[in-house]
């Protein structure tokens, strides 16, 4: 009997919009090998991993052509080809690989995929350009979803600014730094320069969103987004002088 080891692959994204799981693969793979007399030495997977990243990322697909290049198996088995990639370049990359060491590759999806004929070549190639487009279609998917989401005041990713922090996928109120943000706007009230209230801020043990310490601009920042937010003066958060400008200007941010 013909030695194999099958691949199966999922990113997140994927997951989470089709619904083509591991579990699902993986069934259809040994399906495949009982039917057609094949020994399945190992099922590889690559969980969580674009189609589109190469096989220092995808280190299930990189086991599985080591097990051909060392000749303990000849066949690759995938569910579809876009497991295989979802980039047309990459797709053929990992084909002349296969080639190479001495293997091939069945689709259970799509058979009589591998060789290098013109009419294999270009069934081939038109599938992995119909991936690479669904690929482009599934991020913008995402995109957009996200976009809709902040539209309407929901959580799209990224480093919450600060006074919020991420839980459950939905911002909510950090507490201390939204002590902190309390005492910046009542330092600012009691004529504080940015200067002072960073000089504060670090005597308390207040600490920033990034960094080990407040900078001036750092604490202009959190209170011009503060403002944007409540019914604070238009003109708390300014630089009291060109002097404090400068400053501002010079120091990193800490946020």
């Amino acid at each position: 009997m013909t030695t194999a080891v099958g691949y199966i692959r999922v990113s997140t994204r994927e997951q989470a919009l089709e619904g083509y799981g591991l579990e699902v693969q993986e069934r259809q793979i040994r399906n495949y090998a009982r039917d057609h007399n094949l020994t399945l030495a190992e099922l590889y997977i690559d969980a969580g991993e674009s189609g589109s990243e190469g096989l220092d990322k995808r280190i299930g697909l990189a086991a599985a052509l080591r097990e051909i290049e060392a000749g303990r198996a000849t066949v690759l088995v995938i569910p579809r080809l876009d497991r295989l990639a979802r980039d047309l370049l990459l797709q053929e990359t990992i084909m002349a690989k296969l080639r190479q060491g001495g293997g091939s590759v069945i689709s259970v999806a799509e058979p009589d995929i591998d060789g290098d004929d013109p009419t294999r070549t270009l069934v081939r190639q038109v599938l992995g350009a119909i991936a690479q487009y669904e690929r482009t279609v599934i991020r913008g998917r995402m995109m957009a979803g996200k976009a809709a989401k902040v539209a309407k005041g929901g959580y799209g990713g990224g480093r919450p600014r600060y006074g919020l922090m991420a839980e459950d996928k939905e911002l909510v109120e950090h507490p201390d730094e939204a002590a902190a943000i309390l005492r910046i706007r009542c330092l600012r009230a009691q004529g504080c320069s940015l200067r002072q209230i960073a000089a504060t801020l670090e005597s308390e043990g207040r600490r920033p969103k990034i960094g080990s310490k407040w900078h001036p601009m750092a604490v202009a920042r959190v209170l011009a987004r503060d403002e944007s937010g409540c019914h604070a003066s238009s003109t708390s958060s300014l630089p009291e002088s060109d002097a404090e400008l400068g400053l501002m200007r010079a120091e990193p941010s800490a946020t």
